[in-house]
């Protein structure tokens, strides 16, 4: 079949996040001007550049006691910071509770029973139990088409990693099984990984 999504699919789900797919989840943890925390999955995430390190992640909806936008967006607005978690296979049933639209003064850390830590570069807290975390500072915010679609540009200032997925110097994604999105209400893990070297590389 071809559609132009302008048009419509014709189908009982839209099938645009299934066709990109997987897609790493960032749980983006914020505190707000006011001091509560946030904490929210965004699926729209990705790494962007190596040198200095800078991740993105889009927020597409809003919420009626946040204007334009959801709170992981309007506390950036607000404090110019943010950590995006690494989600665990382990950690989705908490990931997926963040992932309602609680009121403003909700603390998803607390609702979903997750310890915090307290992030050494920027005021904001993380995941404490984990895999990894990346400390950020906002460096745009770009509006795109659409009602409420933002993408939150970020420079990476700190970088937690848990011991137990360093393998001989290497940050070994098996050892945690990345929890990544797929389509409609869809998930996937990662568990199995293999190797390609690319042509001319010859690093290990």
């Amino acid at each position: 079949m071809f559609y132009q999504p302008d048009q419509g699919h014709g189908l009982p789900h839209n099938p645009f996040s299934a066709i990109v797919s997987p897609r790493p989840i960032g749980w983006i943890s914020t505190r707000g001007a006011d001091g509560v925390d946030n904490l929210a999955p965004y699926s729209f995430f990705n790494a962007v550049a190596y040198e200095p390190p800078q991740v993105m992640f889009a927020s597409t909806s809003a919420k009626d006691d946040r204007g334009d936008t959801k709170d992981s967006v309007a506390n950036i607005r607000e404090t110019g910071v943010f950590t995006v978690n690494i989600v665990e296979y382990g950690m989705r049933d908490a990931m997926n509770r963040t992932s309602r639209a609680w009121p403003c003064d909700v603390d998803e850390f607390t609702d979903a029973g997750l310890e915090k830590g307290q992030c050494q570069t920027i005021d904001c807290a993380y995941v404490a139990a984990g895999p990894a975390a990346l400390e950020c500072k906002l460096t745009q915010i770009v509006k795109l088409a659409g009602a409420a679609n933002f993408v939150v540009f970020g420079e990476v200032t700190g970088v937690h990693l848990r011991d137990d997925c360093l393998i001989n110097g290497r940050f070994d994604v098996t050892r945690y099984a990345p929890l990544a999105r797929l389509g409609y209400s869809d998930y996937t893990a990662v568990r199995d990984v293999f190797g390609m070297i690319r042509p001319g590389d010859t690093s290990p």
